[in-house]
């Protein structure tokens, strides 16, 4: 359950991503509500995706879904 609730929010988030690219892959949610994810693409090199991934993804989660702790690359 939790696993789709994260990957409907990425769906939201995609197009962002994939209009400068890049793309984000969901890899894993962990029991503790660590989502695990991949940036492909442009995402993958870019110097500014750990701020896309915090400031981005993981707050989008966060106020999405309550039961995100964390999100972490991998």
């Amino acid at each position: 359950m939790l696993k789709e609730k994260v990957e409907k929010v990425l769906n939201q988030v995609r197009p962002m991503l994939q209009a400068d690219g890049g793309n984000v892959e969901l890899v894993e949610v962990t029991e503790g509500g660590i989502v695990k994810v991949r940036l492909t693409g442009a995402c993958g090199s870019c110097p500014m995706s750990t701020y896309t991934l915090k400031l981005g993804i993981e707050q989008k989660l966060k106020e999405e879904v309550p039961e995100v702790k964390s999100v972490e690359q991998v």
